[in-house]
């Protein structure tokens, strides 16, 4: 008997021994087209046992028989199946029409999307990656409703990125904040795009305001990526390379249109200039009464560029630690032909580590090192003016008798005009470097103090950035007294920007009701320290080791420093209500205190939102055109620090003065200080989100009035004649945004998608306290001007309304008259009617902010094969052309053909241009319409084809999964602008970087 009891033991351990060893592998796919999903989390119910499917939808775990999987991922059904001896279980999971309002990222935690009340849009990785560029935020142009990117074409400078217009006067003030994993930021020209897993961008204040003082221009969330728990390592290869290209290239004069406006001006001295040139260079073969020079300044100064990216990445993880890491390199050329590029090497690890059931610790570090040639942008503007009629190099030019330089370059004084003009000194003998290094890094600890409920996080972020400034001119030597002697001017700058976060989170369903509480505290310490030096005459200057200050003549040495401390605590909570997933309330209080502001330290705003998902209702069941429908409202404020914390000074004047012919000394006083303090932002948002048709059509909608109260502006004294900047004015942006997708997939083999966005925006000044009633920008010749009822710093002059174009027309009209005026002189409109054109006729003519956005996108998948085109356009801004404006400070230089080909020389050939003569006269110079054009454009902004090999075999062995792209970014832009390109970000035009097309080839390798 004992024997049977042994051997019937034996065979229940043996069982169970081999119940303990089964590996379940399969693949995880969507019932809807049979396409594998990566990332489905696949758990062993009741333990902490797990595994995550590949990039193919693949996964392998170990269970015991009767043992339950769980698969669950957002947007799918969750499906749990029972483990009996199996050893493939391939699932099939089901649309979750609900879980489709995805989890999305707010401030300090996480929200359905469905439960929002704010306007949150979420950009996905494979939408930034598409685009070949040194800084992520250019990926999003004409993605996000609302949000407007200006583009930059010189490397490794940052776009300008505006959330619903302009909300503080001086534009340095305007920058949204960046939260990068927690972290705070400014600037993110650290961040590689291969790292990112989303962007969430919080637009409105209800939704940006638990982010306080630094949240006033908007909140750009970025969630890099990571590993999964019982994730094998997944290593991905992910490259590509290319050239840019100048777009658009301006077309200046050439050397006949040139002479023949030199003939026509009038000018006895331009046509002498001609002479020389002839007399220098000889007569050209096809019409001799033109130098045998024809120089195109801009061909000569333009080069294509060379891009290039590789990122390698490994993410992974066990039972119990996540892990992210991953390294980059990234090389830009400028197009501008002298040491301008980019390089960037960056290095981030992320890791997360789960203690026990209830303690997890994480760290997240990234240190990136980047040098920097920036551009001589004089160089622009200087080829502009350059005249045609003189080569890049004059071999016959006297200067290198003495201190000959290897290229002989030319100078426009020889000729007897006034500037050098050509641009390729600045360009050869100036060396601009930045070495940019960053140690960004993170840490926090978490603990589930109820598991499931309460949650608290402390996390300790540190920013520590060092950049290193050399700016050389070397010396040269143009003959006519132009001898320039070298010089250096270096800056060491050093940040370190600290932040202390600690969040209580508390989470709670109970019946239809459900609840999340959340308050927190955080502390920043921000810190700077600047040391300058500079000198001249650089000893060994051609051996770069040489420049450094040190190596300057003594006497010539100038230092100097700054150092600069800020300190903030904050404290501020948030509650999130929601009622059978129909009504919702959302509110947060934040209390900001800053160092900043002596007289008021302390800034309190609140914010409050609801939402009524009208779709879930009983009425709206089975309704058969509405499959989601909800309405939104939300009012927010937001402080803003980032601006002048004091103006003005305090002053006491001892004077002298006679009292009863006796004479008395005294003091006088007198005080401007100004004791600032926030500036506030208030806004009212209203929106509707749309499912329609299965929700494979999604409507988004947001109306917003968004007002920045006690604007910080410069304001007049008229006593004393000085400018302060104190809290005077209110600044109005409103708008309305619009999304609409359509998404479909109609069989396994063929989906497409079909996106379009639009954007409106009116930008107006409410109230000023300047005594003038308006508030000045620009200069005294290309005026802008700030008045109530008006956008801030709008153009402001005189409207033409034609070109006088014979003598009896002069003669008719006494203004022309007046100001013996001729045909080929510009007709003003006087604005008030009083028969005289002066100062009070003068009008705004537009602002560079635009009227309207539009952006959209067209994505075709069929089979391995997907392409996808996006377009991006606006209308109703206006630009200054300063570079043309500025022949009112020298008028002997040259011009674009535009200008030449239209001008008026005759009656009936222009009605808009004035005449060469005219062109330098007072008269037409006048800042008006003439100068300030349209910055209206369409582009087709990204076209990317790409084919993907999965499941192929080489060699008898799996391949890789691998991915093929070519990617043309920005290769067609349409625009009437005189101009490179109309992306301008302060509406001035006089020497802007011209912004190329960029065309790669890329290779992504999966293993």
């Amino acid at each position: 008997m004992k024997a049977k009891i042994i051997l019937l033991l034996l065979t229940l351990l043996t069982v169970s021994g081999y119940a303990q060893n089964i590996t379940v592998t399969g693949t995880v796919t969507s019932s809807e087209d049979s396409q594998p999903i990566p990332g489905v989390n696949v758990i062993v119910q009741g333990t902490s046992r797990g595994a995550s499917t590949d990039f193919d939808g693949n996964y392998s775990i170990k269970v015991d028989s009767g043992e339950t999987l769980e698969f669950t991922s957002i947007g799918f059904k969750t499906k749990t199946i029972t483990v009996n001896n199996q050893s493939v279980i391939n699932v099939a999971l089901d649309i979750d029409v609900e879980s489709l309002d995805e989890i999305v990222l707010v401030g300090y935690g996480t929200q359905k999307k469905s439960d929002l009340t704010g306007s949150i849009v979420t950009v996905k990785s494979e939408d930034v990656e598409r685009t070949p560029t040194a800084n992520v935020m250019q990926s999003l142009q004409g993605k996000v409703p609302g949000v407007q990117v200006v583009s930059t074409g010189s490397p490794g400078d940052s776009p300008t990125i505006r959330l619903r217009g302009i909300g503080s006067y001086n534009n340095d003030n305007t920058k949204p904040l960046y939260v990068v994993d927690g972290m705070f930021y400014t600037n993110i020209d650290f961040l590689n795009t291969k790292d990112i897993e989303s962007i969430t961008v919080l637009k409105d204040a209800s939704s940006s305001a638990i982010y306080g003082v630094r949240a006033a221009n908007g909140v750009i969330i970025i969630k890099t990526k990571t590993g999964g728990i019982e994730q094998k390592p997944k290593f991905e290869y992910d490259g590509y390379t290319g050239v840019q290209f100048a777009q658009n290239v301006l077309k200046l004069a050439n050397a006949e249109q040139f002479t023949t406006m030199a003939y026509e001006s009038g000018s006895q001295a331009d046509i002498n200039f001609i002479l020389n040139a002839m007399q220098r260079y000889g007569r050209s073969r096809v019409n001799p009464n033109v130098p045998d020079v024809n120089t195109d300044w801009f061909k000569e100064i333009l080069r294509p560029g060379l891009i290039q990216s590789h990122s390698l990445g490994v993410t992974g993880g066990s039972e119990n630690v996540t892990y992210s890491v991953g390294a980059n390199y990234l090389s830009q050329e400028g197009i501008l032909d002298m040491k301008n590029e980019y390089e960037r090497f960056n290095v981030r690890s992320k890791i997360d580590v789960k203690l026990s059931d209830r303690f997890k610790i994480g760290v997240n570090s990234v240190f990136s090192n980047a040098t920097k040639y920036n551009a001589e942008n004089a160089a622009w503007f200087q080829a502009y003016f350059a005249v045609p009629i003189m080569p890049v190099v004059d071999p016959v030019n006297d200067a290198y008798m003495v201190n000959a330089f290897p290229d002989h370059y030319s100078n426009a004084q020889v000729l007897g005009y006034r500037n050098t003009q050509n641009p390729f000194p600045a360009m050869r003998y100036n060396n601009n470097q930045l070495k940019i290094r960053k140690l960004l890094s993170s840490i926090y600890f978490q603990v589930d103090l109820i598991p499931d409920k309460l949650n608290f996080k402390t996390t300790y972020n540190h920013d520590f950035s060092v950049i290193n400034e050399r700016y050389v001119n070397l010396p040269y030597n143009l003959g006519n007294n132009v001898d320039r002697i070298s010089s250096i001017n270096r800056v060491d700058n050093t940040y370190s920007n600290q932040i202390w976060d600690n969040i209580l989170t508390y989470t709670d369903s109970f019946g239809d009701h459900n609840l999340t509480l959340m308050g927190g505290t955080s502390y920043r310490d921000e810190a700077n320290d600047n040391l300058s030096a500079n000198g001249s005459n650089i000893k060994s200057v051609d051996l770069e080791t040489s420049w450094f200050v040190n190596a300057t003549d003594v006497t010539s040495r100038v230092g100097g420093g700054s150092v600069g401390r800020r300190y903030g605590v904050s404290y501020f909570g948030r509650a999130a209500y929601n009622f059978k997933d129909k009504y919702l309330l959302y509110g947060t209080i934040r209390a900001d205190g800053s160092s900043k502001f002596t007289k008021d330290p302390w800034g309190y705003f609140p914010s409050v939102g609801a939402g009524w998902v009208i779709s879930n209702e009983n009425f709206m069941k089975n309704n058969g055109v509405f499959d989601y429908l909800k309405l939104r409202a939300s009012w927010g404020k937001l402080g803003n620090d980032n601006v002048a914390a004091s103006s003005g000074t305090n002053t006491i004047t001892s004077i002298s003065t006679d009292i009863g012919d006796i004479e008395t000394n005294g003091i006088t006083s007198s005080s401007t200080y100004t004791d600032n303090t926030w500036e506030v932002i208030e806004e009212n948002n209203f929106g509707i989100n749309l499912g329609l048709l299965d929700n494979n059509l999604t409507i988004d909608a947001d109306y917003y009035i968004r007002d920045t109260k006690n604007a910080i502006m410069p304001v007049f004294v008229p006593i004393i004649n000085v400018t302060i900047e104190k809290n005077s004015g209110v600044i109005r942006n409103q708008g309305l945004e619009l999304a609409v997708n359509w998404n479909k997939t109609v069989s396994p083999d063929f989906s497409y998608s079909i996106g379009t966005n639009f954007t409106t925006l009116k930008n107006k000044t409410i109230s000023l306290t300047d005594p003038k009633g308006y508030i000045d920008a620009g200069s005294a010749e290309f005026r802008q001007r700030t008045i109530v009822g008006q956008p801030i710093k709008a153009f402001y002059g005189y409207q033409t309304m034609g070109v006088y174009q014979n003598q009896a027309q002069i003669d008719a009209d006494p203004i022309a008259v007046a100001n013996n005026l001729v045909p080929g002189d510009l007709i003003y409109k006087d604005a008030n009617n009083d028969g005289v054109i002066d100062d009070n006729d003068r009008k705004v003519l537009g602002s560079y902010l635009p009227k309207i956005m539009y952006g959209g996108n067209i994505g075709v998948s069929y089979k391995d094969f997907d392409l996808s085109v996006s377009f991006y356009g606006q209308t109703g801004s206006k630009i200054l052309n300063r570079k043309r404006g500025e022949i009112i400070f020298t008028n002997d230089t040259n011009m674009d053909a535009d200008l030449a080909i239209n001008r008026w020389h005759g009656e009936g050939t222009s009605n808009s241009y004035p005449s060469s003569a005219g062109l330098r006269k007072g008269w037409n110079q006048k800042l008006s319409n003439f100068w300030v054009e349209d910055g209206d454009f369409f582009r087709i902004q990204n076209i990317q084809l790409a084919y993907t090999l999965k499941g192929e075999k080489l060699f008898g062995k799996n391949m890789p999964e691998t991915r093929f792209t070519l990617t043309a970014d920005r290769p067609f832009t349409f625009f009437k602008y005189n101009g490179f390109n109309p992306e301008v970000s302060d509406g001035v035009d006089r020497q802007t970087y011209p912004v190329p097309g960029v065309y790669t080839f890329g290779v992504n390798i999966k293993i």
